[in-house]
């Protein structure tokens, strides 16, 4: 990859690893997930198409609405509730874990959808060790509790809805503006989430810090990470851009430690160990295939470094 998408990739993996410490801390502060993902994708969709309306790029996004709703479906609507649902019944580490296994999907996907996206042997090898590393930290945590293996279930459909988002991304939206296409996804998320969350809404008011979970989810994990996943998948595939679910797990499990007391056991030291190692596997060699430099992409960064966003 670019250095310039080395940087990205990066900065995206650390911003994803922080999102399950801050849905923990919301569903176990009294705020059900519905109205948690409905939070922080209207949030999102506030400060992205404020900055969109006031550069003029909104206009572009005529003609792409029924990729935009699939786009918004699979990336924002279906998985932000699984996620909080998931979080009800397991440890943000094991949230995070389990969404790791979103670039295997990925590749299984390729083989019909993707041609581009192919692995070679190399990259096969990375996603498999990461795989591994992921079962190592699942272990036998999960298997005696059918409360946990729901939960794990749903973490597991919002990995899916995450591999199949950064392709619809890839496919049909990646040469538009990505603050524009993200604001106007978290917006059209936010319509189909409005009457669901408004079933609902918690009897009682959440506490001060699930309140103020939802402001970093909605303007850090959700509008400023989806904009720089844009532009990763723009630059190097989604392939490539979904191996940040292998450093997401490390992020999470070590913030999980830290804030929430959790203690994951000797085979979660070695899982975060195989991970490092097959993402770096799964990262290295030549681009799948030759991707012009995008100036939609380049213009976007530009707009996010002036606009006065809120990181």
């Amino acid at each position: 990859m670019s250095p310039r998408a080395w940087f990205v990739f990066a900065a995206v993996s650390l911003i994803w690893g922080t999102p399950y410490l801050f849905i923990k801390i919301a569903v176990d502060g009294g705020l059900p997930p519905l109205p948690l993902a409905w939070g922080r994708v209207v949030l999102g969709a506030v400060v992205l198409l404020t900055i969109a309306w006031r550069a003029g790029t909104l206009a572009p996004l005529r003609g792409r609405g029924r990729w935009l709703l699939a786009y918004a479906l699979a990336e924002l609507a279906i998985p932000f509730p699984l996620l909080g649902v998931g979080e009800q019944r397991v440890s943000s580490s094991t949230a995070a874990i389990v969404i790791a296994t979103a670039p295997l999907v990925v590749a299984g996907l390729a083989l019909r959808f993707e041609p581009a996206e192919r692995l070679d042997g190399r990259r096969l090898a990375g996603l498999l060790v990461g795989l591994a590393g992921v079962a190592a930290l699942v272990g036998i945590d999960v298997a005696g509790s059918a409360s946990e293996l729901f939960g794990v279930a749903c973490v597991f459909v919002a990995a899916c809805c995450y591999a199949i988002g950064p392709m619809v991304l890839k496919r049909h939206l990646a040469d538009l503006d990505p603050i524009a296409s993200m604001g106007v996804s978290l917006a059209i998320a936010g319509a189909l989430l409005t009457p669901l969350a408004a079933v609902a809404a918690p009897s009682a008011d959440p506490g001060g810090g699930a309140v103020a979970a939802v402001i970093v989810l909605g303007l850090l994990c959700t509008a400023l990470a989806l904009v720089l996943m844009a532009i990763l998948v723009a630059e190097a595939g989604p392939s490539r851009a979904l191996v940040i679910t292998y450093i997401n797990p490390v992020v999470a499990v070590a913030l999980g430690v830290i804030f929430l007391g959790e203690q994951p056991g000797a085979g979660a030291i070695v899982g975060l160990a195989a991970i490092l190692f097959g993402s770096w596997l799964a990262t290295r060699g030549g681009p799948p295939a030759e991707v012009e430099p995008d100036p939609v992409a380049s213009r976007a960064a530009v707009q996010l470094e002036g606009s006065g966003d809120p990181r």
